[in-house]
């Protein structure tokens, strides 16, 4: 679903492998349960399980949108 507003250009979408010295620092940080860790302008959003309403909300878009 990331990858699909990436693509429509909804957000900008950077993937950072949890095992390099940036996303290690992200862990370290986020303490995340779950994975896949999620931020928003740099905030937490979500770990795990992605929330698509409340992503759609957050980014003002209709859930059509995805």
């Amino acid at each position: 679903m990331l990858a699909t507003l990436d693509r429509q250009g909804s957000i900008a979408l950077t993937v950072i492998d949890a095992e390099t010295p940036d996303g290690e620092s992200l862990i370290g940080l986020h303490r995340p349960a779950l994975f896949p860790l999620v931020l928003l302008e740099g905030d937490f959003f979500s770990a795990g399980r992605l929330p698509r309403r409340k992503l759609a909300a957050t980014l003002g878009l209709a859930k059509s949108a995805f």
